[in-house]
């Protein structure tokens, strides 16, 4: 569930200033692929990148979330190189309890940790093809590598059961990408996979490439119809119609939090401190303060609340929350009109 009572109100009072859904931890900023479209991370970056916190100040920070959050995103980088990254798996589920517990990698390094990943709720893999040539070509990787992840994919897939982990692939749509799209959803359908969508962004608002493809508006377009017959496509009705044609929305960014590898929080939004435009920044460490309300309180007395009208990035952490907070009757009518939804088949609850 996306909306609380709390944030209703919240709402009703045109108070922005949200308490989160969820809260994303960057576990480290390193990284052992260099995918063509991102922004922050890659191997090639990682000599400028701080290295990852040691394991007691990573269990300080998860402390202090968890005094105020109960859901937990922990990505990276590749999370998966954390050196101690098993115990926190381990801290987060079973000593600090987090209700859910989600990591999201690019499925790597996932035979290193396989025991690990017993703690988790959700498994997340970035995979954004099944060719193995264009894989060299997108993530900046040697075919056998692209192989590796290809066949981790499919063996940890088979291993949600077992291990008690709902799997899901994160896809980024690229003009590049695109035209293999819909065999991913073919391949989760074969492989009880989830899967969700978002377009590539540069700066931080859509490709230009995509934001006038017919190809790209068409296969968005029927996503809905596709998810109605069963496919296990993750992202509302509303998320789906907003990416089609990158249609304004009233983004709600304090519902998902950003906490750096470090500890500094990003307030209200990833993009809003990055643009560094006084709209936001990092005004508070997470290792410098005795709770999650401590430094909430801190950031909105440095940065206020949260612009309106502001919806360039389309990112699914940001604007399916954002979407549901503000349409909180479209969970139950999503849950009446998809059977597969209420099978438990595909869902509308963004990877983050």
């Amino acid at each position: 569930m996306l909306t609380t009572p709390t944030n209703l109100l919240k709402l009703a009072r045109a108070d922005r200033h949200l308490q989160p859904r969820v809260a994303i931890h960057y576990l480290t900023e390193q990284c052992n692929l260099n995918c063509q479209y991102c922004e922050d991370f890659g191997a090639w970056r990682n000599a400028q990148k701080q290295q990852p916190l040691p394991f007691h100040q990573v269990r300080s920070i998860l402390g202090i979330i968890r005094s105020g959050v109960d859901a937990l995103i922990l990505t990276g980088g590749e999370p998966f190189t954390h050196p101690e990254v098993d115990r926190i798996l381990a801290l987060a589920k079973t000593e600090l309890k987090f209700r859910e517990l989600t990591i999201i990698t690019n499925g790597s390094l996932l035979a290193r940790h396989e025991s690990a990943l017993a703690h988790l709720d959700r498994l997340v893999v970035s995979l954004d093809t099944l060719d193995p040539s264009l894989m060299t070509r997108v993530n900046g990787i040697t075919t056998s590598q692209a192989l590796a992840i290809l066949d981790n994919v499919t063996r940890f897939a088979g291993l949600q059961k077992q291990l008690g982990y709902r799997m899901c692939l994160n896809t980024v749509l690229t003009p590049e990408t695109l035209p293999g799209a819909a065999a991913l959803i073919d391949f989760c359908q074969q492989h009880n996979l989830l899967i969700s969508f978002s377009p590539q962004a540069v700066n931080n608002w859509p490709r230009y490439e995509l934001a006038v493809s017919d190809q790209y508006r068409s296969f968005i377009e029927d996503l809905p119809r596709r998810k109605r017959a069963g496919a296990p496509i993750l992202g509302s009705d509303a998320y789906l119609r907003t990416l089609a044609n990158f249609e304004p929305f009233d983004c709600l960014p304090t519902l998902a939090p950003r906490i750096h590898t470090n500890g500094e929080l990003s307030y209200p939004c990833r993009p809003l401190e990055k643009a560094a435009n006084g709209q936001g920044g990092r005004p508070v460490n997470l290792l410098d303060v005795q709770s999650w309300q401590q430094a909430w309180q801190i950031a909105y007395q440095a940065h206020g609340q949260p612009p309106r009208n502001c919806h360039s990035c389309f990112q699914q952490c940001y604007a399916e929350p954002s979407l549901m907070q503000t349409r909180p009757l479209d969970p139950l009518l999503e849950w009446l009109r998809y059977p597969a939804l209420r099978a438990g088949h595909i869902s509308t609850h963004a990877p983050g």
